[in-house]
């Protein structure tokens, strides 16, 4: 079976490409031995042929474990064709990979992607002269409007079963020479197709490369010997040396093959908005307001109005008239009546009812991601991130986290220093995620129904929880260390593909809908039996249940955060195995069932006063998320010690920011006449801010030399 490896930048239209050669002939999994995502699918038009759709990679020098798992599968598994996807509207930077790739002796087919834009910029590509230059088939492409696609197929699958073109590029005499002697001692240890990229990999002293030649001693000498002098006699190290290389051929390329439009001072469409929303002093404000149209959007308007008839219409009257009406009909013992009225519909209907606001929200979020703001806002946010010690490759997890906490803890491994790794794992899930959504609606719609700021802060919380945690975690000597470096590509603006954003949306509601209907199924399944029965298996009352026994052990531990009701207790604890299940557990016990929707507010809002809500809120958003992230969490650090730290600090973190809004909060709304107030728990809430006061302010970062110099005087001393 034939095999074409999807190659190219991150925010080339990769994905987009992927998606029209495949359709719906594609799955997801892991590579072997490793948890970097794979997709993989047949073409559409012959399903003979695979298509590899290979991580976002710069380089073929690996840096991080897409780009090692991307070079991996080229230079080992090697592809019949490898097709490369370049940003036609970025060409100097895209050309980079494109030369690697061309050296590693495969075919290589170039898709040039967003032509679209090139032509609307008013700029002109040769496609045809950059065949020529590069030793290779180039085709013109917009994989967003579908154009070229059934060329660059063809282009593909022609050149199946062929023989490499012979590399193009040269670089200036002095390298050529160098790397001519490279090819000469590794002669035997490598193909006579893929000698040039071994010699260059050589020569810029890649340990992994090298190791896998199993060259001599003498080799290896000689080998140092020709990088040693090249560097020499430009006075640079051997991999600054091939860039510099690289960039000026690629320079003269460019020069030959595009010519760029210079009105308007060459800037383009792109850049004349990005100097408003990434300016240094705009940016935050309109990132602030864009982010709360989109939650106001979700959650109190459009999204409210289609949550509002799926409860009160769909689950609150149609469902148990006729579902309840067919039941009686037929004479169900009372027992499963009440399983499946106000134990399942109860349940999983609470859930399902804010799957139309979730939607809304998965589309805003869709099309910001697939226009190009959102690689604006991880830029805007490296500035600000970097300040506080952490990389603004965090931010990456941190949207990926918005749909699901899983993905964006795996989306972590992009950052290459594994204290900032371990850092974005531990916080990334503080982002609401759409099992947290209903958590977010319950709580709006049941305690501030007319404040549409309150799900918009839900968001800017867990951003501020991040930086937080970033600021006090990395004073401490496990997540020390200046951040990461952070590059990434800026697309520029298109409107977005509408069948991938409308595709990304059924698939998060679907991932949220089958949830719903296992995970949260059972447990409302479980809740609602002990809920009715006592330790010795007799229907009772809630308040004299398996449950309430069990919820009333852990509710005083939620009294100075102001909800203890064994209730609540009950779904903090059931909502650490899906965090929808808080809703569905919430939706059993206050009894919701054929009343779902008009009563599901007012019933939880006698419960306990609003800022106490808010801060139950706030800690199920905050503190450790569902079995699933825990597990991703567990193979991300790849270490019990730090995952147990994790979640300890997950909780303890979201337990503190609770009880600080509940004390500080109720003592400004109700003064001391509020059910939960105790001097000790005020007390408590003081110095637990004067103590993350002085972890942001006072206290002096790790300096791992201060350290070494402070043990070495010790040894001394003794």
């Amino acid at each position: 079976m034939a095999v074409i490896a999807l190659a190219g930048n991150p925010n080339t239209g990769k994905t987009t490409l992927f998606n029209a050669l495949t359709g719906s002939n594609q799955h997801v999994g892991n590579w072997p031995g490793v948890t970097v995502e794979k997709k993989e699918g047949k073409l559409k038009s012959d399903k003979s042929i695979v298509i590899e759709d290979l991580p976002g990679i710069y380089s073929l020098s690996p840096y991080t474990s897409e780009e090692v798992v991307s070079r991996n599968y080229i230079v080992q598994e090697k592809p019949d064709v490898i097709l490369n996807i370049v940003d036609a509207s970025n060409l100097e930077r895209n050309l980079y990979l494109t030369t690697q790739l061309i050296e590693v002796g495969l075919p290589v087919v170039v898709a040039l992607n967003m032509m679209d834009i090139v032509q609307k910029q008013g700029d002109v590509v040769n496609a045809q002269k950059l065949g020529e230059v590069l030793g290779c088939k180039v085709v013109e492409i917009s994989a967003l409007k579908g154009k070229g696609i059934d060329e660059v197929t063809a282009a593909a699958v022609a050149t199946i079963g062929q023989k490499a073109a012979s590399v193009e590029h040269k670089f200036s005499d002095e390298v050529e020479v160098a790397l001519g002697k490279m090819e000469e001692v590794i002669h035997d240890a490598t193909d006579d197709a893929c000698r040039r990229w071994y010699a260059v990999k050589v020569f810029e002293r890649d340990a992994e490369v090298i190791g896998g030649l199993s060259l001599s001693a003498e080799q290896l000498e000689q080998a140092e010997a020709i990088t040693a002098a090249c560097e020499d006699a430009f006075d640079d190290d051997c991999e600054s040396i091939i860039t510099a290389e690289r960039y000026e051929y690629i320079a003269s390329v460019i020069d030959d093959c595009y010519q760029r439009n210079t009105k308007d001072g060459g800037l383009t469409m792109s850049d004349k908005i990005d100097r408003v929303v990434t300016n240094r002093w705009a940016a935050l404000p309109i990132f602030a307001v864009i982010m709360f149209a989109v939650y106001y959007l979700a959650i109190s308007t459009i999204g409210k109005q289609m949550t509002d008839w799926v409860n009160d219409t769909l689950f609150g009257e149609f469902i148990p008239t006729y579902l309840g009406g067919w039941l009686e009909g037929l004479g169900v013992a009372d027992w499963l009546n009440g399983l499946i009225m106000d134990g399942i519909v109860a349940g999983v209907g609470s859930v399902l009812g804010f799957l139309p606001q979730m939607m809304v929200l998965f589309l805003c979020l869709a099309i910001l991601e697939d226009c190009g703001y959102m690689a604006r806002i991880a830029f805007v946010l490296d500035r600000i991130f970097r300040k506080f010690g952490l990389s603004g490759k965090s931010f990456i997890p941190m949207l990926v986290s918005t749909g699901c906490g899983v993905p964006g803890i795996m989306a972590s491994r992009t950052i290459e220093d594994d204290n900032d790794r371990r850092l974005t794992v531990m916080t990334t899930t503080f982002i609401p995620c759409s099992a947290k959504l209903p958590i977010v609606s319950l709580v709006a719609g049941a305690f501030f129904p007319e404040n549409p700021w309150v799900a918009p802060s839900t968001y800017f919380l867990g951003i501020a929880s991040i930086v937080i945690s970033g600021i006090m975690l990395k004073k401490f000597k496990f997540f020390s260390g200046d951040p990461a470096p952070f590059i990434i590509e800026l697309p520029a603006y298109h409107l977005p593909s509408w069948k991938g954003v409308i595709r990304t949306v059924l698939d998060r509601a679907w991932a949220f809908v089958k949830r719903a209907g296992s995970i949260v199924l059972i447990s409302t399944v479980v809740i609602w039996f002990l809920k009715n029965f006592s330790w010795s298996l007799q229907m009772v009352e809630a308040n004299e249940s398996i449950l309430a026994s069990i919820g009333n052990v852990f509710a005083p531990i939620f009294t100075p955060l102001g909800f203890a009701d064994w209730r609540i207790a009950v779904g903090t604890v059931t909502g650490l195995i899906a965090k929808e299940n808080l809703v569905g557990t919430l939706g059993v016990l206050y009894g919701f069932g054929s009343e779902a929707g008009e009563a599901m507010w007012p019933t939880l809002a006698k419960a306990f006063t609003p800022v106490a809500g808010y801060a139950m809120m706030a800690f199920n958003l905050l503190c450790v998320p569902c079995m699933a992230a825990v597990g991703a969490m567990r193979r991300e650090m790849m270490s019990k010690k730090y995952t147990w730290f994790a979640i300890g600090y997950q909780c303890g973190f979201a337990y503190v920011v609770a009880l600080m809004i509940n004390q500080f909060g109720s003592l400004i709304s109700y003064g001391t006449n509020y059910a939960s107030f105790h001097v000790v728990s005020v007390v408590a809430a003081f110095l637990v801010l004067a103590a993350m006061v002085y972890l942001l302010f006072f206290k002096k970062h790790y300096d791992p030399a201060a350290e070494k110099a402070k043990e070495l005087k010790e040894t001394v001393t003794k």
